[in-house]
């Protein structure tokens, strides 16, 4: 899927899908929201903007021009129930990735425990 391939950014489809779940918003807004629910740092908000067109095209999102403020015109994105089902399978990967990871650190630390003093 085009959402999951962008480069540099491969959990940022995953990261707009929760914030979106939180609720609808523009894409500022999501970025914000993003930020809060997670500790992120560096996005690139043309990364997010990019993301939310691939989720939208995915069919993950959808967007309706919100014009009733003042300023210009801003796209509201909320998601959708292909959304929600994409939502479960990153949170479903994410949990498999965290466990492996979890075990490869408690390897790698008893190995760390007994490694040999370097030669002087």
């Amino acid at each position: 899927m085009a959402s999951d391939k962008i480069k540099g950014y491969r959990h940022l489809p995953a990261f707009l899908l929760l914030a979106l779940a939180h609720g609808p918003g523009h894409g500022a807004a999501l970025s914000a929201r993003m930020h809060e629910l997670l500790p992120l740092s560096g996005v690139d908000t043309g990364a997010v903007y990019r993301t939310l067109n691939a989720l939208e095209e995915d069919g993950h999102a959808v967007g309706e021009w919100d014009t009733s403020g003042r300023g210009p015109a801003r796209k509201i994105y909320r998601l959708t129930q292909t959304g929600w089902a994409r939502l479960d399978f990153w949170r479903e990967d994410i949990a498999y990735r965290a466990r492996l990871l979890a075990v490869f650190l408690k390897s790698a630390d008893a190995v760390q425990a007994g490694r040999p003093e370097p030669a002087a």
